[in-house]
């Protein structure tokens, strides 16, 4: 998102209908979020169903964070030189088109088109719906309009796996996405006729789409190497080859952010330690939350043959953890300040994550992941309040868009990790592939704490 849309305040008199309005692209946004963890329990049904190998099912939600994530800044420029009315409409459009598609898919190939396209009109969406909150809301409302904003995350984690598990046991996984088309046409034609109309706009910078391919197919292509070495092995010649590709693409994102005439993001922002603590921190608990939830629906519906509204319902006090941790942590975190409860939320995830690392059984799987959870919860609090409470107001909508694109991004990675390091168990085969993918997330909580002791700001004023 830009910085011009976060810098500016508004001189004219507050929308009549701004909280009608904030409550419909709320409902946008929480239908977003919410389907990068409604498909974790149908993940099984769909691979029967449609004849999928894993690396395909892993897919399935890389898919939709990659283009979410990869897109994100290239949306926000795009709200600030098309409107941020005219994204809105477009981009539930596209996405209503695209759960359909999503539904209707009888292969592989038609279920990630429908899966990236969401992705794309997700991108489009959101920071175009936030600009839209900015601009209409001023002063102490605006406060608290962005944080109704804020609280979707969890609400949306926590309502996917329940609902995931509701219309997979129901009608059947392909309802996860019919379910988008109602509410998406509803919003659609509701916010047409609420939201203000907006003058051209001043700026007419041109859109980056070229940073925009290369960061995303820099992603890409570090996500397929991942996935790939669960069956090729990680210490390989083409592996290696994979991730120095990877590698030369981001070099090249990098070069071409310092040359553009409008580049998506400042990369020099991430040089600052609280961006930096900050993208770190929200890579890892998104990569972390996401982790548990590929590996818990595997592992409780093809090894413990628990169906799958039993499993919406077994982790429904994970993601009721998640917003738990996240509360507790703006409430304390003006006490303790980021660099202490980054620590101690990384090493409640990594005590948590040890347990099904070790006991094998559902109820200390669910136990284990209900603490990780709350650790990881706080962690996106912790993540926004270090990397937007020390920049500058003309930045904070850049450094929003960051962090927001490293969330995605997490996600993508998450998955695609512990798909390879859990490859023999999601084929059904034995369940040491499980172990050592709560072991990985484990040690990776524990390196991350090691990192966030040395880089996170210590002042409590954040």
């Amino acid at each position: 998102m830009s910085e011009s849309r976060t810098a500016t305040t508004s001189t004219h008199s507050p929308h009549p209908q701004r909280w009608r309005i904030l409550g419909l692209v709320g409902v946008a946004q929480l239908m977003l979020i919410l389907d990068v963890t409604v498909v974790a329990i149908a993940l099984p049904h769909m691979g029967a169903d449609l004849g999928l190998q894993r690396e395909t099912l892993t897919w399935v939600v890389s898919g939709y964070t990659l283009a979410f994530g990869g897109l994100l800044l290239l949306g926000g420029r795009a709200a600030d030189l098309f409107g941020a009315r005219r994204l809105v409409l477009a981009g539930l459009l596209l996405f209503t088109a695209a759960s359909l598609t999503a539904g209707l898919a009888t292969s592989g190939p038609m279920l990630l088109t429908g899966r990236v396209a969401q992705g794309m009109a997700a991108a489009m969406l959101s920071p175009a719906a936030l600009s839209l909150i900015v601009t209409i809301f001023d002063g102490d409302e605006r406060n608290r309009a962005l944080g109704i904003w804020s609280a979707l995350g969890g609400s949306g984690a926590a309502l996917g796996v329940l609902l995931g598990g509701l219309l997979t046991a129901g009608p059947g996984w392909a309802w996860i996405f019919y379910i988008n088309i109602p509410v998406g046409l509803v919003l659609l034609f509701t916010l047409r006729s609420r939201l203000p109309a907006q003058a051209a706009p001043a700026s007419r910078a041109a859109l980056d789409v070229p940073g925009a391919a290369l960061v995303t197919a820099a992603t890409a292509a570090l996500i397929y190497t991942l996935i790939r070495a669960g069956d090729h092995g990680w210490v390989t010649w083409p592996t290696a080859a994979l991730l120095l590709v990877s590698a030369v693409l981001y070099a090249a994102f990098v070069a071409r952010q310092r040359l553009a005439a409008s580049p998506l993001m400042n990369v020099r922002l991430l040089t600052r330690r609280p961006v930096a603590t900050g993208t770190l921190l929200i890579l890892v608990a998104t990569a972390l939350m996401i982790m548990m939830f590929f590996l818990g629906t595997f592992a409780l519906q093809e090894h413990h043959n628990y169906g799958a509204l039993t499993t919406g319902l077994l982790f429904l006090p994970v993601a009721l953890s998640t917003m738990l941790g996240a509360n507790m942590a703006g409430r304390i975190i003006g006490r303790t300040g980021p660099r202490t409860l980054a620590v101690a939320g990384l090493v409640i995830a990594a005590a948590g994550l040890t347990v099904p690392a070790i006991w094998s059984g559902a109820a200390a799987m669910v136990a284990g992941m209900t603490v990780a959870a709350a650790g990881t919860g706080s962690l996106f609090v912790v993540a926004s309040a270090t990397a937007l409470g020390q920049v500058a107001a003309h930045e904070a909508g850049l450094a929003s868009g960051i962090v927001s694109t490293f969330h995605e991004f997490g996600a993508s990675l998450g998955a695609a990790v512990v798909s390879s390091i859990a490859a023999t168990s999601i084929a059904g085969t034995g369940t040491d592939g499980f172990s050592r993918g709560f072991t990985t997330g484990a040690i990776v909580a524990v390196v991350a704490a090691v990192a966030a002791l040395a880089i996170t700001p210590s002042s409590r004023s954040t």
